[in-house]
This record gives structure tokens, C-alpha cells and sequence, in this order.
């Protein structure tokens, strides 16, 4: 039950904003076709199938797409659900071009070769008036939260680097929206920070205090649109349309 809860918490601003996207689509075209880029054992694809759409997560872990199946058969989506292995590389290859009303790359470009190229195909793949769903960690969040546990060095050393060289990657917003400029979305796009407070709060603190939880919560849904707080945002979650 708490990790559910902490669960909720981080994915909170991230789960409204995709919401509010598809309500938006079905009311145009029904039930939304979905690629989950990476989508691993099913957090967003099983929620999303559970409102009525079709959703096909690639991921190259057949541990991760066998838990998926278990999942989506637990929540008896298991019908509109399709699992497929492959790498980001793969992803055209996989799902075909302008195959998707909807594409979430959440957590990908962290971990892959080519950031600028897997993002180039997650839009391929998207209809036109698409919507590509974009998760990223947060360089400078990364080095906030060093600097308050009092890992000065470690601040230090990753606010020096390379961020290239540093693996996983993080990026700043400005190597965000040079990362969308020139591959075919609507400009500007939607961003929004993402556990802006979450990961500063003591887990006991959540744990033990009544209320606390759902402060947090509403406090968290508050800041994710505030430009002065999203420095602290441990993630940025973009939402661009394919012109």
C-alpha cells in the first residue's frame, strides 16, 4: 500500500496530462492506438488499456514483456495489450510508420545510443496531430538532490561532467526542446515538471503523518505548471503534437 502510494505520487502530473490528451482524442476518433516505447512491465500500458485503448509496449526485456502479459491479464486488458521485443532501433521496423494516435518515451533517451534518432522515429511513428509523450530525467534535479543529502562531491562532479559521458544521461530543458526542434512536432511544445517535491520529502515523513500523502499530492499537481519551481522537477514530461 505505501508503494503504491509513493507509485502514485511520482506519476501523478505525468498520468493527469496524458489523460487530459486522450479525452481529447476520443472525442475525435474514439479509442486511441498506442506505442509504449521501453514500457517494461505495464505501469502506464495496463492503465491505458484500461480505458479502452490499444496499446503496444516495445521493450527489449522478455522478463519485462512476460510480466507485462501476467499484468494486463490480471486487470483483464489482456486483449488490448501487445507486447513486442525489440530495441528503440527497431521501433519503425516493429510498428510501422504513422501507426499511432499516441507515443510515450518515457525514461528511453537516458539509456539509448542515439537520443536525437530515437526520438526522430517514436514522431515517425505517430499520425499527424499525433501526440508524443516524453520523459526525461532532469540534469539539474540531479544536482539539487545530491547537494541537500550533503553528497557536495558528488554534486560537484556532475554538475562538472560531461553530460554525455555521464550514464544514465540527464538533460537540461534547453537539450530538450533542441532535441524536438527540427523533427516534425508543433512548436511550442507542452512542458511540465515531474516530482518536483516528491523525491525531497522524507518517504517517513509520507509514510507516518495523516494527510500527508495527499498534501503532497496536491502539492505536486500545483507545481508541475510553475516555470519557477521546474529546476527542482527531478523529471520533464513533454507532450508535442506531429504538425
Amino acid at each position: 500500500m505505501v508503494e503504491h502510494r509513493r507509485s502514485a505520487l511520482r506519476t501523478a502530473a505525468v498520468w493527469g496530462t496524458l489523460q487530459r490528451a486522450l479525452v481529447r482524442a476520443d472525442q475525435q476518433a474514439g479509442p486511441c492506438r498506442v506505442v509504449d516505447l521501453g514500457g517494461g512491465t505495464g505501469g502506464f500500458a495496463v492503465r491505458l488499456a484500461g480505458l479502452g485503448h490499444e496499446v503496444t509496449v516495445v521493450d527489449p526485456s522478455p522478463d519485462a514483456l512476460a510480466a507485462l502479459g501476467r499484468r494486463a491479464a490480471e486487470a483483464d486488458v489482456a486483449g488490448r495489450v501487445r507486447g513486442v521485443q525489440g530495441d528503440a532501433s527497431d521501433l519503425l521496423g516493429l510498428v510501422g510508420e504513422s501507426s499511432a494516435d499516441l507515443v510515450l518515451c518515457h525514461g528511453v533517451l537516458e539509456v539509448v545510443d542515439d537520443p536525437a534518432e530515437t526520438l526522430a522515429a517514436s514522431v515517425a511513428v505517430l499520425v499527424p496531430g499525433g501526440t508524443l509523450s516524453l520523459l526525461v530525467a532532469h540534469r539539474p534535479a540531479a544536482v539539487l538532490a545530491r547537494a541537500i543529502a550533503g553528497r557536495l562531491d558528488e554534486a560537484l562532479e556532475l554538475l562538472r561532467a560531461d553530460p554525455a559521458a555521464v550514464a544514465p544521461r540527464r538533460f537540461t530543458e534547453p537539450e530538450v526542446l533542441a532535441l524536438l526542434a527540427g523533427i516534425g512536432v508543433e512548436d511550442p511544445p507542452y512542458l511540465h515538471g515531474v516530482r518536483v517535491f516528491t523525491d525531497l520529502v522524507p518517504g517517513a515523513v509520507v509514510d507516518a503523518e495523516p494527510g500527508a500523502a495527499e498534501l503532497l499530492l496536491d502539492l505536486e499537481l500545483l507545481a508541475a505548471d510553475r516555470p519557477e519551481l521546474r529546476t527542482m522537477a527531478s523529471q520533464l514530461h513533454v507532450l508535442a503534437r506531429r504538425s
